[in-house]
């Protein structure tokens, strides 16, 4: 197949190039068919005194068959626009993220750099990097605190994905912790769906105080659609607080119920992980990337839009052209 680079048109290809062979072939039968053998002229008695000046004009008439020939062969040979290469996973994972958004979510004892933030913000930041990594996969997002909000339905627009993702504020949906309802609503996107994997990454840094559905009814729900979860605990434990003259030392993670997360994860053939500061969340998040890796199979097509008509169009106005310059040559 070949291609025209010549212009800037590489995106244009000629699907039938070995038409383009039959470009000469006027040039060909004009140089070697035998030439038509003349015939008695025929005298006429009288002729008008102007008629000895008129030449007939030849060469414009065939400069416009020529064109039309050449337009004719253009067409033939099919030529077709192709766009940019787009690619496509052929099976695509389906990964849904539920992220804890109840007020604790706003104590500040993630360490990132040497300086403390909030949870929420840590888990924002690791997340952006975690989405950009996830190519190929539809990815969605699930929100909890007093109840359970979808955000983002599963998607393979990663960007769309980062944006909601990182407009997410505390107390949208309440302060309570509804794990529960979280992985309830995650699952009921899982139903749907006819991806070969279901995964969904649980982050929280409390235990279950609202909702209507028991985070381990619930993970067993999630288990019977072959969902797989992995949960993360969020807080630093133990940390050194300054207060005036005097230092103490509090858990800022007392609330975290790991028993139950851990339960969750069992259950499902998912893992539990513990995120103290904001490296180990990145941690984790890189350690679960190794632990369902993104399928490297891809398929590639070309968008295309057949071009025949354009020289055929032209090629019928020279047509009309040609008639009208051999009848006003009469």
């Amino acid at each position: 197949m070949s291609r025209l680079w010549s212009n800037g048109l590489s995106n244009l290809e000629f699907v039938w190039w070995w038409v383009l062979l039959l470009a000469p072939l006027p040039w060909l039968i004009y140089k070697f068919a035998p030439k038509a053998q003349p015939t008695a002229a025929v005298r006429l008695p009288y002729l008008p005194e102007e008629a000895g000046n008129k030449v007939p004009q030849s060469l414009f008439p065939k400069f416009l068959s020529l064109c039309i020939w050449l337009l004719i062969v253009i067409a033939a040979a099919r030529p077709v626009w192709y766009g940019d290469p787009v690619e496509v996973q052929p099976k695509h994972r389906d990964l849904m993220l539920v992220v804890d958004l109840s007020y604790s979510m706003s104590k500040e004892d993630m360490q990132l750099n040497g300086e403390y933030i909030d949870r929420l913000s840590a888990v924002k930041q690791v997340l952006t990097d975690f989405i950009d990594k996830r190519k190929g996969d539809r990815v969605g997002l699930v929100l909890f605190a007093d109840h359970a909000y979808l955000q983002t339905p599963l998607t393979l627009d990663r960007n769309t994905l980062t944006q909601q993702l990182n407009q997410a504020v505390l107390r949208l949906i309440g302060n309570n912790t509804a794990i529960g309802d979280g992985i309830g609503l995650a699952t009921k996107t899982f139903i749907d769906s006819d991806a070969p994997q279901r995964v969904m990454i649980l982050l929280s840094d409390g235990g279950n105080t609202a909702g209507v559905l028991d985070p381990i009814e619930a993970a067993d729900i999630a288990k019977k659609f072959d969902s797989t979860i992995y949960t993360v605990g969020v807080g630093a434990g133990e940390m050194v607080v300054k207060e005036f003259f005097m230092t103490r030392k509090v858990n800022t993670a007392q609330d975290l119920d790991e028993a139950t997360l851990i339960d969750i994860a069992d259950r499902t053939g998912g893992q539990y992980f513990r995120a103290r500061d904001s490296k180990e969340l990145a941690t984790i998040y890189d350690t679960i990337n190794s632990l369902e890796p993104v399928s490297s199979a891809t398929k590639t097509w070309r968008p295309q839009q057949e071009w025949f008509g354009f020289p055929l169009a032209f090629a019928l106005l020279l047509s009309c052209l040609l008639i009208a310059v051999r009848r006003s040559n009469v």
